[in-house]
């Protein structure tokens, strides 16, 4: 059994943050492709530095009875598409700086087609079902700790950089800039969230902050009441350390104050440290790629063991062999609760999923959608489903099935 008294934390990055500039652009590429083509191949990087964009990935797209060099050209005619798609990207999210502008950025694409000897071991044929992308490791988690089933700690240091960003868009703060990062320390006693120990923010600024010369204590009068807002009452008290822009002003930021590459913010996107991670990022890969599909498959799973009433905490492990169907394992781990055998889940779940090969998570899951630009900040976990299928591994649609197995 683990501890039940004891202080976590978690951290999030705004949309405006370098890396996480780099997935949303990794992702509005996948997006971009799976669109011309659902069935589409995408393995796409991107730095991001001052003014200047840079991609460079395997890439493979195709039509139904299309000859090998229409196909090529094909795809060919996709990457040319994608500079105006990239900029717009970069444009909604904020930056219109001098060191880093949407429209002025130089842009350079590398992509190229996906290596052959990838393609075959991949690629279904008559003979066997489409591999898996990859050998790899992938978890899944869910907690009773807050509405989402996110640790508590993560979902808060999201919703805090959420909320910022939504007055920043409106205009409600206009001295906001792109660029931030927050961080919530959270006291537990009996598993649950008592108190806030500290609340950490640090957010990129205008010169003046409403017409007034920047200090740190104006800073904080402009931060705290969006960060209040975020969490329920009575958890923030008189002793909460709050540190706004510890290190004084923030004025350079976003790629032009550090590099952004595509992957580097693996814990923020999923369970903010709570949880084991099997090291593979998520933007960037089309959903036959089982870093991406398969850990968006354990999520699924694990949030509907615990929104069944299974355990308070679920974690899934399965893993996977290149160019293999089938996983070469699934674990699952309910942290102490007895209402049901491990095992019998791990026999159940995965059969609730089509026996979770690459292709029946994608369908079971509805992945060959244009849907992941909008999971590149703010978690990929904790969403809410939307309708047009983005987050669609957030619902909770097994959970009479899963109550009749107890």
């Amino acid at each position: 059994m683990g501890r039940s008294n004891y202080v976590f934390t978690s951290e999030s990055v705004s949309e405006g943050h370098p890396d996480k500039v780099a997935d949303r652009i990794s992702d509005t590429v996948v997006d971009a492709f799976i669109e011309a083509d659902p069935e589409a191949r995408v393995a796409c990087e991107t730095l991001v530095t001052t003014n200047r964009i840079v991609l460079a990935g395997e890439v493979r797209a195709g039509r139904a009875g299309n000859s090998k060099a229409e196909n090529k050209g094909f795809t060919k005619d996709i990457i040319a598409s994608l500079q105006p798609k990239v900029r717009a990207a970069v444009k909604d999210i904020g930056y219109a700086q001098k060191g880093f502008h949407w429209e002025k950025a130089r842009y350079a694409c590398f992509l190229h087609g996906q290596s052959a000897h990838i393609a075959q071991g991949v690629d279904a044929t008559a003979k066997k079902e489409e591999g898996a992308g990859d050998q790899g490791i992938m978890f899944g988690y869910a907690c009773s700790e807050t509405p989402e089933l996110m640790p508590a700690t993560l979902q808060y240091s999201h919703n805090i950089l959420k909320r910022l960003a939504d007055a920043r868009h409106s205009g409600e703060r206009p001295e906001l800039e792109p660029d931030a990062k927050s961080q919530v320390t959270l006291r537990y006693e009996n598993g649950k969230p008592v108190e806030v120990v500290a609340i950490v923010v640090s957010h990129q600024h205008k010169k003046k902050l409403n017409g007034n010369t920047y200090t740190t204590k104006r800073m904080e009068d402009l931060i705290k009441p969006h960060a209040m807002s975020v969490f329920p009452e009575g958890l923030v008290t008189k002793k909460t350390k709050w540190l706004i822009n510890p290190t004084g002003k923030f004025e350079i930021g976003g790629p032009d104050g550090d590099t952004g590459l595509t992957g580097r913010k693996i814990i923020v996107d999923t369970y903010g440290g709570a949880s084991p991670h099997g090291g593979g990022a998520f933007s960037g890969k089309d959903p036959t790629k089982v870093d991406r599909s398969a850990a968006y498959a354990c999520r699924y799973l694990a949030k509907n063991v615990v929104a069944a009433g299974l355990a308070q905490r679920c974690t899934i492990q399965i893993s996977y062999a290149i160019g293999v169907a089938a996983p070469t394992s699934f674990y699952v781990d309910l942290h102490g609760a007895d209402t049901i055998d491990p095992a019998k889940l791990e026999k159940a779940l995965p059969e609730m999923m089509g026996g979770c090969t690459p292709r029946a998570i994608r369908t079971h899951l509805k992945l060959n959608r244009p849907i992941y630009a909008r999971t590149a900040a703010y978690g990929h976990f904790g969403r809410t489903p939307d309708n047009e299928g983005g987050f669609g591994w957030e619902r909770t649609d097994l959970v009479d099935a899963l109550r009749r197995l107890a």
